[in-house]
């Protein structure tokens, strides 16, 4: 078999990139569902928050959706 080495340099940086915005965007995305359940909580006036826990919780189940599919771009 004949096995070709690839350069660390231009895979390890683009790793890197990918990695440290991971963070960031499950912030960003749960932030979003729960602001999003805040107002829907606000507009048909719940008094329990129903609709902030299910987004929060759709949020946090896309993120990690997010999460898995950036981390099948990561070369090793």
């Amino acid at each position: 078999m004949n096995q070709q080495k690839r350069p660390k340099g231009k895979n390890q940086f683009r790793n890197i990139a990918i990695l440290s915005g991971i963070g960031i965007e499950m912030g960003v995305i749960i932030y979003l569902a729960a602001k999003g359940g805040i107002w829907l909580d606000h507009y048909y006036q719940t008094e329990k928050g129903i609709f902030t826990a299910a987004a929060t919780l759709l949020g946090v189940a896309i993120a990690i959706y997010v999460v898995l599919l950036q981390l099948k771009r990561i070369q090793y």
